[in-house]
């Protein structure tokens, strides 16, 4: 029977190049969601306030 597992698994370890690579981009893509959520915020003044009270309701009425 020929399996097509091996051959996957022949390809190179993902290796700390690819983990620091993707740590890199990940970092980056929260930097950038960070900095949009900011500046809805700034754009949209009522929606946002709007938005931290529903999650202080949500935060108040949560159990630990």
């Amino acid at each position: 029977m020929s399996d097509t597992k091996p051959d996957t698994m022949s390809e190179p370890e993902p290796g700390t190049e690819d983990e620091a690579d993707r740590r890199r981009r990940r970092a980056q893509f929260l930097r950038e969601l960070n900095e949009a959520k900011e500046l809805r915020d700034r754009v949209q003044p009522r929606r946002a306030r709007a938005a931290r009270m529903r999650q202080q309701m949500r935060m108040r009425t949560f159990r630990w």
